[in-house]
């Protein structure tokens, strides 16, 4: 797999619902590459992202049915990493830790959009000033376990912090995942992996409003905060700021090589 060539997305400020569409894209597009038993056992059981209405969740309007072209028309190739800032405040929650209805409406409360997604983990917060990294990748073709896989979205997020001068952060053993700084979590980690294809992967706080999350435990862990570059760093982090060595890092833990013509 050495200098396999991954095309990044760069989508900017967008709704989390649109990063949602287009990674589903990119995953529909991975699928196809492995030939059409792949594409129909994915068709088989596939699961999206849902928005949480009253006490349930139901399926998001306008899933993605195939193999698409991105937005320009450009043709998606085997694998993909989609960057996005989340233009809107939103809640979501993985697998596990949906909130109940009284958790629900109290968060619709704090004007916060609720989706829930096909993710492993608790709930988290998204919203402006964090940057959202969904690396498709085939872990089969790169013979990486998933444990592996998030290790290396660890490994990458520690060398972004060293290339800022924040040589503090670290990731925890297991269970934990995510990078930390202390007892806060400044980098969250939730992925899915279905038929090898990864899909969603991690929220990196740049410049976020923290108190956002003083309405959840995030990701479900009792007696932890968060954190983000700009207070650790003591000055204004951007989402742009830290997208040059974020891919210089994906870069060079995945072992990629970046091809931008689909932005």
């Amino acid at each position: 797999m050495s200098g396999a060539p991954v095309r990044v997305l760069l989508l900017g400020p967008v709704p989390y619902a649109e990063a949602l569409r287009v990674q589903e894209r990119c995953v529909a597009a991975a699928r196809a590459a492995r030939g059409p038993a792949a594409a129909a056992g994915a068709r088989a059981g596939r699961g999206g992202p849902a928005p949480l209405r009253g006490d349930s969740a139901v399926p998001a309007e306008g899933a993605v049915r195939g193999p698409a072209a991105l937005p320009g028309g450009g043709a998606v190739p085997a694998e993909s990493v989609v960057l996005s800032e989340p233009a809107h405040p939103v809640y979501t929650w993985g697998l596990r830790g949906a909130p109940d209805a009284a958790a629900a409406a109290a968060l619709r409360g704090t004007g916060a959009g609720l989706v829930a997604a096909r993710r492993g983990g608790h709930i988290t917060f998204h919203g402006p000033g964090q940057l959202l990294a969904f690396p498709v990748l085939d872990l089969r073709r790169r013979r990486l376990p998933l444990r592996g896989y998030v290790a290396g979205l660890e490994a990458l997020v520690l060398r972004l912090c060293r290339r800022l001068g924040l040589g503090a952060a670290r990731a925890l053993p297991p269970p934990f995942t995510g990078v930390w700084m202390g007892d806060s979590k400044l980098c969250a980690i939730g992925v899915h992996c279905g038929n090898h294809i990864t899909s969603h992967g991690l929220a990196l706080n740049c410049c976020t409003d923290l108190t956002w999350f003083d309405h959840i435990i995030p990701c479900g862990l009792e007696g932890k905060g968060v954190t983000s570059l700009s207070h650790e760093l003591g000055r204004h982090i951007t989402v742009d700021h830290v997208l040059e060595p974020f891919l210089d890092s994906f870069q060079e833990v995945f072992d990629c090589t970046l091809d931008f013509s689909g932005d």
